[in-house]
């Protein structure tokens, strides 16, 4: 059967006209009621999603490539300049402060597993949330992780500069940094150096994952190697009093645990940090061989190495030094150079956090990239974020954008300006992601109440807000039997949750044990560590999230709306090509060739919101031919 070109579809576009646009705006209201909690499943964001891309990401990473990655993601240059920090909070039981780290970030990192298990693609958080909380929560996550991203490792690439010239010896922390008087300070050091290592680690980005899985292989064993050295210089060169002693008893407590546990708490807290980047692993699923096995041991694997990692080298610090005797701003340098006498020392720790800085800013580049690329997918941001290259399978536009950005930020940004680095989003994020862990579990669409899991969600949250207000105002431990009920109070809704709410689905491949105890758990954990964010965080926070919902309401509701309403828009031509493909069937005996159809999208390239897999156009059949009889 010859077939005519048909009639090609024209997407509705809310940006074709001003006229368009401004009918858009007058409707945004109605069209953020019926896209703000929409909840995309699980086989749209595997296929038709992923399918905006156009070519699909390479799949050649396997667990040893995600373990390193989670490794040189983590283990950046923060465990040199935390570690004094905590240790003076905690005394020598900082080593304790980073098992608590550690155990709370496994809980977080379990409850990615197994969203990035069930779901093996880019989006990580993004698309978790999205298939479980709706559109618009999983965009204000997205957009804080996104903004966080670009400014931590605009800051990163400027430390490196420092970092790279103590190696050399250089001690003045602007010596490679050029002055320009015509800028304002905090703007007028200009930092080419920073900007030549995100502009190249961009350039091998965009090459290939696989080659950056390699590269970050081969550093993050070189960092490694300079993190046992001061290991084993420290337990050699160190004395087991120190554990025990404070340099001056006089003014400090001495003891294992001379702060008690709310010095290992707080040290805790301060420490977490050091572990933020196994987020950004999530988001290389969709480049995973066989995700159900190799994406549990390279998460959970990164993170119970980086924990081992960061306890002994906690122990040899402080076995180098009494706690009260740590230099806060470079604890390791300060070490070596005065107590061991090894001054030699002071440049090879520049070296080898030269090394950790370039995993960690490669890993998390690598993971901005693909937030972006995801949310392009969604049309929340333009769609030419989301191509994805076909013969190097990266998200190239994505990558050589906020590369851009990152580049443009740590050129002329001082680190002092950078100041809120502290990762509030991606502490928000390990909670909402724990919290849509216990909902998905619990709670089916259209087959399930959910009151009973929102309710125990909410109660269980407001529960570790006020542990943490108590906690944090209570310097004087009046109110510890708060605590203790509060705490007990946790325990209880859990175990009730436990035993009244059935699960009512479960992923196959893998899925976390001990549920709701490891969500609840990181929940009531991550809630903690918010408590002890600072305020000019917060007020970044919400200056950040105010810039994302105007956004939002500008641009992602009706790119959003206007991509749902094309899609839906196709069934009928569809449909109505399937029924008249069976109505010509059953005119021919002898069968019939298959349907030939030229199809037309008449859209605006910047703003498609179809992948060309599912243009369409309306079915027009050759009647001339048909009477004919050609088939």
């Amino acid at each position: 059967m010859a077939v005519r070109e048909g009639v090609a579809y024209q997407a509705p576009s809310s940006f074709s006209s001003v006229s368009e646009y401004g009918y858009a705006i007058l409707d945004t209201p109605g069209r953020l009621c019926d896209r703000a909690l929409a909840v995309s499943t699980l086989t749209e964001e595997m296929t038709e999603v992923k399918a905006m891309s156009g070519a699909e990401m390479t799949r050649n990473l396997r667990w040893w490539d995600v373990i390193a990655l989670g490794v040189g993601g983590m283990v950046g240059a923060g465990i040199f300049v935390s570690t004094g920090s905590a240790a003076r909070l905690s005394g020598p039981a900082v080593v304790l402060a980073y098992l608590v780290a550690g155990i709370s970030a496994l809980l977080s990192a379990l409850c990615y597993t197994e969203f990035a298990v069930e779901m093996p693609v880019a989006g990580g958080a993004f698309s978790y949330l999205r298939i479980t909380f709706g559109e618009f929560p999983a965009f204000i996550v997205g957009a804080n992780l996104l903004m966080e991203y670009v400014l931590s490792n605009a800051a990163v690439a400027r430390s490196f500069t420092s970092y790279a010239a103590s190696a050399y010896g250089v001690l003045q922390v602007d010596a490679w940094r050029l002055h320009v008087g015509g800028l304002a300070a905090g703007y007028n050091q200009i930092d080419l150096v920073a900007v030549s290592v995100v502009m190249f680690l961009t350039v091998f980005l965009c090459c290939s994952t696989k080659k950056s899985s390699v590269f970050n292989l081969v550093m993050t064993v070189l960092h490694m190697a300079f993190i046992l050295f001061i290991i084993i210089a420290g337990f050699v060169k160190g004395d087991t009093k120190n554990l025990t002693h404070a340099g001056d008893p006089a003014a400090n407590p001495s003891g294992f645990v001379p702060m008690g546990i709310r010095g290992i708490l707080g040290g805790a807290a301060i420490v977490y940090f050091s572990y933020i980047g196994f987020d950004s692993v999530s988001t290389t699923a969709e480049e995973v061989k066989n995700p159900a096995k190799n994406m549990p041991i390279g998460v959970s694997g990164s993170v119970v190495v980086v924990t081992v990692l960061y306890s002994l080298i906690a122990v040899a610090l402080c076995m180098l030094q009494p706690y009260d005797m740590i230099d806060i701003g470079a604890p390791f340098s300060t070490a070596f150079q005065h107590v061991v006498g090894w001054e030699w020392a002071t440049n090879f720790i520049g070296v080898g956090a030269s090394l950790g800085i370039i995993t960690s800013l490669l890993v998390a580049m690598l993971g901005q990239a693909r937030y972006m690329c995801v949310l392009g997918r969604a049309h929340i941001v333009p769609q030419w974020f989301a191509v994805v290259n076909s013969s190097t399978g990266t998200p190239i536009n994505a990558t050589v954008f906020l590369g851009g950005c990152t580049a443009a930020i740590s050129l002329f940004t001082d680190l002092t300006v950078l100041l809120n680095l502290i990762s509030i989003g991606t502490l928000f994020v390990f909670y909402m992601v724990a919290n849509a862990l216990i909902y998905r579990r619990h709670h089916v669409p259209e087959k399930t109440n959910p009151f009973r899991t929102i309710a125990f969600l909410t109660i269980f949250s407001v529960d570790a807000v006020t542990f943490v207000t108590i906690w944090q105002f209570d310097h004087h431990n009046r109110h510890t039997w708060a605590l203790y009920l509060l705490g007990g109070l946790a325990l209880a809704m859990t175990t009730l949750f436990w035993f009244k709410v059935p699960t009512a689905q479960k992923n196959k491949d893998w899925s976390v044990p001990c549920m709701p105890w490891v969500a609840a758990a990181s929940i009531f954990l991550n809630v903690f560590l918010l408590g002890s964010v600072d305020r000019a965080s917060y007020v970044r926070f919400v200056t950040w999230t105010i810039v994302a919902v105007v956004f939002y309401l500008l641009y992602g509701v009706h790119s959003t709306y206007d991509g749902e309403r094309a899609r839906t828009s196709l069934d009928t031509p569809l449909k109505e090509g399937i029924e008249f493909e069976k109505e010509m069937e059953q005119k021919f005996e002898g069968g019939l060739r298959p349907l030939v159809v030229q199809v037309k999208f008449e859209s605006p390239p910047w703003i498609r919101v179809i992948p060309s897999s599912f243009h369409s156009v309306t079915l027009v059949p050759d009647m001339d031919a048909v009477e004919k009889g050609e088939r």
